[in-house]
């Protein structure tokens, strides 16, 4: 229903709320109250993109999906007024009611032992991983130890994204050393760099130019929308769309797989770059060490193989394993419907199932995706460990048929093989384009994103 405006209350049109959406003057409403955030931009702990993006709307949906309880007792101190006509949509009626009994049973806090079985897998594989670096002199040894690191990397990012979403330790300086010590020092990869970066993701799923999950040009393109070269806001640059880039497109779903097996690389290097910019980038000199904590020991460990020969086919190696969970996380988001423009929040629910799809697998095949099978349950409820996605799977499928929105799940091969069809109707789409101007894109393509 709509809200009534009884004396003494500011009520604030949806025009007028629609206007303060700039980094200087930030509102957003939350239950129909709202609330100028400007101050807040820089202390987010979430970054200055999710409010940035969603900035001048009602975000009560995204609110409610990445926010504890507790936060809602911060809110008061920037209350402005509230928002006349304020009415709520069935859809997202609903999802608050979901979110409201997940609460209240507890889920969000039920991280269950799963968590650390795969702390300890990856430690035990870690060990094995040296070991046979170390105490054996075999060829075919160093070439498995190199493939157990690729595993050992993709079971860090996983306990790196659970420990990034949610607090799998109460303890927050526990839970912090944990983040820094499965990405930064265990793989590389800053933290700091994956959550600005995942949560742009999140909160503007599947948008071309908000989106930098999907922005991998020259090498991808999922969608002829890219060639008419979108600017990327996440990266405050054009995409352009030109001759080079059009020749590696059009053959992208055949070198999808092999520029996979070296991704990794670009994860490092993105890491660098944004802890060496200008950009805020909280705890820094912890990422840093963490950076340079990994490169110590695994330059330490390639060193000790007996010549150069193994050492790259080690490095090799352990890049195209981990190849296995950079295709994971193409195939969520690459067959799912895309669209162009900034991210509205006032279908919160409808953009995430419609953006995203989710993997087929048994119980005992959960350790292998790391969650991201139940990739629609993940994208509306980020704070819910892992181990409790498979439970709600069933209420979310409901809740998705009873509001006629798509609720895709497919097989480990269908998902790879709608990925690839995505891949090859773009790359056909762009043989077809005449008359692009030549550039060299030789920049673009070492700072390619994705």
């Amino acid at each position: 229903m709509a809200a009534s405006a009884p004396m003494g209350k500011r009520y604030i049109t949806l025009q007028e709320l629609q206007k303060h959406n700039s980094e200087k003057d930030l509102w957003v409403s939350i239950q129909g109250k709202v609330y100028d955030v400007t101050g807040w931009l820089k202390d987010h702990p979430g970054g200055d993109l999710p409010l940035l993006n969603l900035a001048g709307q009602d975000v009560t949906d995204a609110f409610v999906a990445y926010h504890p309880g507790t936060a809602w007792k911060f809110l008061d101190r920037f209350l402005v007024g509230h928002l006349e006509g304020y009415k709520v949509s069935e859809v997202s009626s609903d999802y608050r009611r979901l979110v409201n009994e997940l609460n209240k049973s507890g889920s969000f806090e039920r991280n269950g032992i799963f968590v650390y079985l795969s702390a300890l897998f990856m430690f035990s594989m870690l060990f094995l991983c040296f070991y046979g670096v170390l105490g054996s002199q075999d060829f075919w040894v160093h070439v498995g130890s190199g493939c157990l690191m690729g595993f050992v990397w993709i079971q860090s990012g996983w306990i790196g994204h659970d420990s990034g979403h949610h607090k799998f330790i109460k303890n927050t300086t526990l839970n912090r050393f944990a983040q820094v010590l499965s990405g930064n020092c265990m793989t590389g990869i800053s933290i700091e760099w994956w959550k600005r970066n995942h949560n742009a993701h999140h909160i503007a799923c599947n948008s071309l130019d908000f989106d930098p999950d999907l922005q991998h040009m020259p090498l991808f393109a999922v969608s002829s929308k890219f060639f008419h070269s979108l600017t990327s806001c996440f990266y405050d640059r054009q995409m352009t769309f030109d001759g080079l880039c059009r020749f590696l497109v059009s053959y992208q779903h055949l070198t999808f797989y092999p520029v996979m097996c070296f991704a990794r690389i670009n994860l490092f290097a993105q890491s660098i770059v944004l802890l060496l910019s200008k950009k805020k980038v909280p705890n820094r000199g912890q990422e840093i060490f963490g950076i340079l904590v990994f490169w110590i020991w695994y330059t330490y460990l390639v060193s000790c193989l007996p010549n150069w020969t193994e050492r790259v086919i080690f490095v090799v190696c352990s890049l195209a394993v981990t190849g296995i969970q950079h295709v994971q996380f193409c195939l969520n988001h690459f067959s799912s419907m895309v669209y162009v423009g900034k991210p509205t929040a006032n279908d919160w629910f409808e953009a995430q199932t419609q953006g995203t799809l989710d993997i087929k697998c048994p119980p005992w095949m959960d350790w292998f995706h790391g969650g991201l099978q139940f990739q629609i349950e993940h994208h509306l409820f980020p704070r819910l460990p892992r181990c409790q996605l498979r439970k709600i799977a069933p209420l979310v499928r409901s809740l998705c048929k009873k509001h006629g929105l798509p609720y895709t799940s497919v097989s480990f091969l269908e998902a790879n093989l709608l990925t690839l069809k995505t891949l090859r109707t773009a790359a056909l789409e762009a043989r077809q384009l005449t008359d692009l101007p030549p550039r060299n894109l030789l920049w673009e393509a070492v700072n390619t994103q994705g």
